[in-house]
């Protein structure tokens, strides 16, 4: 097999025993890069002569048996939203000069640098992380590994497709409305939006606490691994969570999930999902029943709070390019242009009633799993589409027309992952939602793993990627 077809639990067994070697590993990750990635735009910024010098060092601690970290030796990536010490952070954007020095790195990264993980690029985004797909002004078009006409899906769509193609097995993202869960379902990837404050964020991002950061994994146990390094503390985010008492990678799935109560919406009660979707989701939810789970179809009671969640996204992408003149925002995309024209004309009233939808939000939740450990939905009600588009031709032009089942729960603040749970007549992947109430992120990552071990997706590799 492929170094590039290992995970980051694999490699790190084999960094132990001594047959595989950080290098080696960081090498054919390059190699892999420099192969496909003209092909899927997944980089914006590759440092390779960084990730080989990080990569002798991390190979000289393992051969004395001394490795400094969770991570040490094995290649991850970064959004491009995210910053890191000595590399720009251009955000997407023509507007955000490359120019340095870049002297700080965001905890995600600092945590990453800590834990000896070899950082091999930073990954594509939209604009500002404004949509949920990934194309920009500054970077081009994206593209999905299961189908280069398609689009990886967004924000963090290039960490999405460049985990699916073997060009690194660890990737950071950001989720403000579903930015790791959409990329994630469109490429047959594992990802987990964690509790809000779970892990440290800084600077804040304009879109407030809807913005999450996260891991986008092959396998679950990459991520509970990648949270241990992500949620170490960080005194430039006040808004932080402790770490949990208990390491995520020390969590177990259970034998069975007899005992576990599984609300099973299809819709949320009002969204309306493709039927090869709609028929892989619900035999996905047969496996937990399987496994023991006492599942129950009920919608959670609230209706699409699309018109608060864009009250509260538009707000935050007009005070993204505040600072910028007429003619810079000129340079914007077309459709975030658009964005910050309706966010700029709301008021103050307007963003406390969307503020009021989100508490109102929360509490409907909090009381639905007094009764429910979890809610399965799909991640998305539709497959990948074609690429440099927002929305698929024919649907609503925003792309919050599409995510009907992700912004609520960045709304919520609750932890959300998406597994893959099959593939559709014509191959593209499918995702699941797992959502469970605020601070049960070790709930949601056991169940995941344990659904994971019943109905494994790591044999399926996308024709773009390794082998």
């Amino acid at each position: 097999m492929s170094l590039t077809a290992l995970t980051a639990t694999e490699l790190l067994a084999g960094y132990r025993d001594g047959t595989i070697s950080p290098v080696e590993a960081t090498e054919a990750v390059l190699a892999r890069i420099a192969e496909l990635d003209p092909q899927l735009n997944a980089f914006c910024l590759v440092t390779a002569d960084e990730a080989l010098s990080r990569a002798r060092e991390s190979a000289d601690r393992w051969r004395r048996g001394e490795p400094c970290g969770l991570l040490d030796g094995v290649p991850v990536s970064i959004k491009d939203i995210l910053l890191t010490r000595g590399h720009p952070t251009r955000r997407g954007s023509r507007t955000v000069s490359p120019d340095g020095p870049w002297p700080d790195d965001s905890p995600a990264a600092a945590r990453l640098r800590e834990h000896g993980a070899v950082m091999v690029g930073k990954t594509t985004t939209p604009e500002f992380g404004w949509k949920g797909v990934t194309d920009s002004p500054l970077t081009g078009v994206s593209r999905n590994p299961w189908d280069l006409s398609l689009t990886p899906g967004g924000s963090s769509g290039g960490a999405a497709a460049a985990v699916a193609a073997g060009l690194a097995p660890l990737a950071v993202g950001t989720d403000g409305g579903g930015s790791v869960r959409i990329p994630a379902a469109f490429t047959g990837t594992f990802t987990l939006k964690p509790t809000y404050g779970r892990v440290p964020h800084h600077p804040a991002s304009p879109f407030g606490t809807l913005a999450h950061v996260g891991p986008i994994t092959w396998t679950v146990a990459d991520a509970a691994l990648m949270l241990d390094v992500l949620t170490g503390p960080d005194g430039r985010d006040w808004s932080a969570l402790p770490p949990p008492a208990t390491p995520f990678a020390e969590v177990r799935p259970p034998d069975d999930l007899g005992g576990l109560r599984v609300a099973y919406s299809p819709t949320l009660g009002y969204a309306s999902v493709e039927p090869e979707v709609a028929a892989l989701v619900t035999a996905a939810v047969g496996v937990f029943a399987e496994l023991g789970a006492k599942v129950e179809q009920v919608d959670p009671g609230f209706d699409d709070p699309v018109h608060d969640f864009e009250a509260l996204w538009f707000a935050g992408a007009a005070k993204v390019v505040e600072p910028l003149s007429p003619a810079r925002r000129a340079e914007l995309d077309p459709g975030l242009r658009e964005v910050i024209e309706e966010g700029a004309r709301l008021s103050a009233l307007d963003y406390l009633e969307a503020t009021a939808t989100r508490v109102r939000l929360g509490r409907i939740m909090g009381t639905f799993h007094e009764e429910y450990d979890l809610l399965l939905t799909p991640t998305l009600p539709i497959t990948a589409f074609e690429a440099g588009r927002e929305a698929p031709q024919g649907a609503r032009a925003r792309w919050t027309g599409w995510t009907p089942f992700t912004y609520p729960f960045n709304m919520t603040q609750q932890p959300a992952a998406s597994v893959p749970c099959g593939f559709t007549a014509a191959g593209l992947p499918v995702g699941l939602q797992v959502v469970g109430p605020r601070h049960a992120d070790a709930l949601v990552l056991s169940t995941c793993a344990a659904y994971e071990r019943a109905n494994p997706w790591h044999a399926h590799r996308p024709p773009v990627g390794p082998t």
